[in-house]
């Protein structure tokens, strides 16, 4: 196998922790990258109020410094005891000084050794919100929690306000739109209170240097929002920070293309776009939207999603589809391309 070119602000999100963790860290190694991200189940390490299951993570984090690859965890999903009654899934705790607790822990535990935490994870979503209204305001009350205690427990960390989903959906309920939910985080000033802004530019289908208003598009569905576009997305979100005299640079915590070419047989009502999106394109895609980072100073890190959900997962799943490790385990064509690529 030849030597992967290094890329030092690309990375992959995937499970390095279980089973399967040892080959996820290899695999990232192999792809040249310099970052990995894992979301943390917050309600699997902290089992009760202040006692904290370490073991997954402690093994993740020394492996992952044995391969010289720097850690971004991104915690969600508050404990069931933290939560409201009834327990729904998914959601912040009552009393946001729990999540402050535990940033202090989690972050004094790894202090110089998980270089940023992502605080939340696409709270626009109700499924992401649970036992709360959707509000941008009380995410901010959410993440000026989760920064008081990271930054008493690891000072030098880089911590990321949680992104909001690019949904094209804004009845308040469901989902509230991400550039409205971004421009109430940063009246709701979030941009006092972290190192940089987390933003999902996911694209459907859809090209990475395509835009909504373009005449024509490639692709035959999900084209007339700018939600479903990559670079809209980007665009939209330094336009908002610009507007409010924000420097903060973007960080690109997730971003993919689906394909289930190779899959066999697969359901995918609901996101039909994957059928539209060969290997190639995927390969192809990802790395233009590499490309277009090199022109915006502005842009972070970028960390694909997602690695090697698929061989845990199955051809079955839809977090599947964007992954770039088949779900036999074999390499797709964007990760083979992916290793012989600089930034």
């Amino acid at each position: 196998m030849t030597t992967p070119v290094p890329k030092p602000d690309i990375g992959v999100q995937g499970h390095f922790i279980g089973p399967e963790g040892a080959n996820g860290l290899r695999s990232a190694e192999n792809l040249g990258v310099g970052w990995i991200k894992q979301q943390i189940d917050w309600n699997s390490v902290e089992y009760a109020r202040g006692l904290y299951r370490w073991a997954d993570l402690d093994l993740l984090v020394a492996g992952a410094q044995q391969r010289g690859l720097k850690i971004m965890f991104s915690v969600a999903r508050a404990p069931g005891f933290s939560r409201p009654e009834p327990v729904e899934e998914d959601g912040p705790p009552s009393d946001f000084t729990i999540f402050r607790d535990f940033m202090h822990a989690l972050s004094d535990r790894y202090r110089g050794r998980v270089a940023a935490y992502e605080l939340w994870n696409e709270p626009n979503l109700k499924r992401e919100w649970r036992g709360h209204e959707l509000s941008a305001a009380k995410f901010v009350e959410l993440i000026r929690a989760g920064v008081e205690g990271a930054r008493a427990g690891d000072p030098e960390a880089i911590l990321i306000s949680g992104a909001p989903a690019v949904t094209g959906i804004d009845d308040g309920v469901e989902a509230i739109d991400d550039r409205r939910f971004l421009r109430t985080m940063i009246a709701a000033g979030v941009g006092e209170l972290v190192d940089a802004i987390g933003v999902h530019p996911y694209g459907a289908a859809n090209p990475p240097d395509e835009r909504a208003a373009d005449a024509a598009h490639l692709r035959s569905g999900y084209s007339n929002h700018p939600s479903f576009f990559f670079l809209d997305t980007l665009e939209d979100y330094h336009t908002l920070l610009r507007e409010a005299n924000l420097d903060q640079p973007l960080w690109v915590t997730e971003f993919g293309w689906p394909s289930i070419d190779q899959f066999g047989a697969v359901d995918t009502a609901g996101w039909d776009y994957a059928r539209e999106v060969t290997e190639d394109d995927q390969a192809a895609y990802l790395l233009r939207a590499i490309e277009l980072r090199r022109d915006r100073a502005w842009v972070g890190p970028l960390i694909i999603w997602n690695l090697n959900i698929a061989p845990l997962l199955g051809a079955e799943r839809s977090e599947s589809a964007y992954g770039l490790l088949r779900p036999d385990g074999s390499e797709r064509p964007a990760y083979r391309r992916l290793r012989g690529v600089g930034e």
